[in-house]
């Protein structure tokens, strides 16, 4: 097999050969990859309603599921009228019914759990007022199934998914992505977790059932009717320029003032999720103690690591390992976020006109252990996780001329790339990689952030100086360094700087201003067009979203 650069034949890993099976599994049943992307009927962007057909006969899934996205109505304060939302809905049509989980009394879509080298049928039907289509985020599927917005549906229109599962073991979810459209989506509800299992993960004995917990972040403001606030300042306005902020936390769909993790003194495996439009938190216990990181974006690391708090941006995941034994029943605990600085809309900067700024510290969550553990229950942390192969920098085709994405305000145009908006089909020369390579990506935060002084005095400085959540579409990558480039955001950098967690594999960087990120990214499997952008979701529907195109 060759290396996709003319050197002759490459040894495959481990980790290849287990992809390369599984993916052989999936397209023998699909006649191959050009076979299931050809077999489709596509309609372009904007036609609705009508249906988007992925089906083949010879595609034979282990999991089918009907999901909807509909309008619904739901009582999220215990007084006043019921709030309405959007909504997912899933039916199990196929395989097992533990492939669907619900979360009660929330907005929040039912949780997926698929297994790694299942073949899955996911028919979506679009029931909201405008057009709409599901990205799986995180996950490594052909382009087609990915959720680019040129293949939204409108109003009755229908999607049917087919993948193979092929990613590791972790905490995936999936959300909206029409241009546009999926910051306010995302806010009326429209969001679920995807967990993804395989033997390796079940054979560490991790916490499982009751006490493993998701917990999806999100920050909400209702008005006095309980309907959903949303973009202050209208479209264009500085709530959309500055990404939304919520007045209120909530937790799993409900507002934290309804909302406790009610805990036995026992180890939990706590899934968390930033699903907020723009919100990034400084996680932390409010002891003191240090939070233990078992896993991130793309699944379990190698061994735990311990962070005194967790940087968490839009779009990420972390997963923590919490052991409870250590308090007396009765115990009362807070998961909170630290203050921090951060730029345009935290603390210290010119913000948006919310009462909880981005960068303030708050309660996330209390925490309260009010019953002894089962006494069959004993587990204990694992000393070794896991064997994610991360991406090598050393592979790099471009080793010594990484791609660079400079993140910037540009007058006149918005939130840009490289001084570029989205084009729902165009490819600049720089995005475009090679099928079977590894390349190094900079992000860079540190040209347009404008200096810390000119952010406080105001104007486009100020405007350019925004944290941005990074995330490319498709794969998952390894964060091979970070570097603070501009001295006047020293003090900013050292508030946050210990919490990264870039020992695993992820799919979405937070880079801060003034610093860059680079990554080194392995292109497998699929050709085709895939998206990367700014996970705060305003920025991204005001055009910080391009496409890369992988070609052979």
């Amino acid at each position: 097999m060759r290396d996709g650069r003319g050197r002759g034949p490459r040894k495959l890993t481990r980790r290849a050969l287990l992809r390369y099976g599984l993916m052989g599994s999936a397209l023998a049943v699909t006649g191959g990859l050009g076979a299931l992307v050809q077999g489709c009927t596509l309609r372009g962007h904007g036609q609705a309603p009508g249906v988007v057909r992925a089906l083949q006969e010879t595609f034979l899934p282990d999991v089918e599921i009907a999901l909807r996205a509909r309008p619904a109505q739901l009582a999220l304060r215990p007084e006043g009228p019921p709030t309405p939302v959007w909504r997912y809905e899933v039916e199990v049509l196929r395989g097992p019914s533990e492939a669907v989980r619900a979360l009660p009394d929330t907005y929040l879509g039912p949780i997926l759990k698929l297994r790694r080298g299942q073949r899955v049928r996911v028919r979506f039907r679009n029931e909201l007022p405008e057009e709409t289509i599901v990205h799986w985020h995180g996950l490594h599927v052909p382009a087609v199934m990915d959720g680019h917005p040129r293949y939204a549906v409108g109003p009755g229109g229908e999607f049917v998914y087919e993948f193979a599962v092929v990613d590791r073991a972790g905490t995936y979810w999936f959300h909206p992505h029409p241009h546009r459209r999926t910051g306010p989506q995302v806010y009326r509800g429209l969001a679920g977790l995807l967990l993804v299992s395989d033997p390796q993960e079940e054979a560490l004995g991790l916490p499982a059932d009751e006490f493993d917990v998701p917990l999806v972040l999100q920050d909400r403001t209702l008005d006095a009717a309980n309907r959903l606030v949303y973009a202050q300042g209208g479209m264009g306005g500085m709530g959309n320029m500055l990404g939304f902020l919520g007045d209120e936390i909530w937790v799993n769909g409900r507002p934290t003032t309804e909302f406790a993790l009610r805990v036995a003194r026992h180890p939990y495996r706590l899934r968390v999720l930033n699903g907020s439009n723009s919100r990034i938190y400084k996680l932390a216990w409010g002891d003191g103690t240090p939070l233990t990181v078992i896993g991130t974006d793309g699944g379990l690391l190698t061994s735990p690591v311990r962070r005194p708090y967790v940087m968490l941006g839009p779009g990420e995941r972390v997963e923590l390992w919490a052991d409870f034994r250590a308090y007396p029943v009765g115990t009362e605990l807070e998961l909170v976020s630290l203050p921090f600085e951060g730029g345009m809309g935290s603390m210290g900067g010119p913000g948006t006109p919310t009462a909880l700024p981005n960068g303030a510290g708050f309660r996330v969550l209390r925490v309260l252990v009010e019953r002894e553990a089962p006494a069959d229950r004993a587990v204990e942390l694992p000393l070794q996780l896991s064997a994610p192969e991360r991406p090598a920098p050393e592979e790099a085709v471009n080793a010594g001329r990484p791609r660079t994405f400079a993140l910037a305000m540009t007058p006149m145009v918005g939130w840009t790339i490289n001084g570029r908006v989205f084009e729902m089909e165009g490819v600049a020369p720089e995005e475009t990689v090679r099928l079977g390579t590894t390349e190094l990506w900079t992000f860079d935060n540190a040209a347009g952030a404008g200096g810390r002084r000119g952010m406080m005095g105001g104007g486009m400085g100020a405007m350019a100086a925004m944290p941005h959540p990074m995330h490319v579409h498709g794969l998952q990558f390894a964060v091979v360094g970070r570097e603070l480039v501009d001295p006047s955001w020293g003090a900013a950098w050292e508030s946050v700087r210990e919490g990264f967690v870039d020992e695993g594999l992820k799919d979405t960087v937070l880079v801060m201003p003034g610093t860059r990120a680079r990554l080194a990214l392995r292109f497998e499997d699929f050709e085709g067009l895939f998206l990367y952008h700014c996970h705060n979701l305003e920025h991204e529907d005001m055009g910080m979203m391009r496409n890369y195109l992988v070609r052979p």
